[in-house]
């Protein structure tokens, strides 16, 4: 069981399920959107992604909708998603993932690598680790 859930709201179902199974996420269930009822859930190993509404009433969410509709979602928002091989998943995936910042060594030790998602979501793909480690902090 997760003890943390992780719900996106974006505005259209198709480019995001492209995207994501591209990668290898799969589609673990989905709801098509019908009024507010619209809800996707994909996995990936031990990660999974919930996106929510699937149509333009993602707009009408009580917090959100205070903000212009082509306002980025994800602005501010880094979601890590640990890969075993990232080298290898990084040579697959690149063309397709929209990088911003290529695989590379960070100071703290890890190989990733950052992409945007179609909904504007900064990704961060990293080789696993336990983030709860001290040792990956920046010295």
């Amino acid at each position: 069981m997760n003890t943390i859930s992780l719900e996106l709201h974006v505005s259209d179902f198709v480019p995001i399920k492209q995207y994501y199974t591209a990668l290898g996420f799969e589609i673990a269930w989905e709801r098509k959107p019908e009024g507010h009822k619209g809800y996707l859930v994909l996995t990936f190993g031990d990660s999974t992604l919930c996106f929510w509404a699937g149509n333009e009433l993602v707009y009408d969410q009580s917090y959100f909708k205070q903000f212009p509709n082509n306002s980025p979602r994800g602005y501010g928002v880094e979601l890590v998603i640990n890969v075993d091989n990232i080298e290898d998943f990084y040579k697959k995936h690149e063309i397709a993932l929209n990088v911003v910042e290529p695989l590379k060594t960070k100071p703290w030790g890890l190989k990733d690598f950052r992409a945007v998602d179609p909904a504007g979501f900064y990704l961060r793909f990293s080789e696993p680790h336990d983030v709860t480690d001290p040792k990956y902090a920046v010295q």
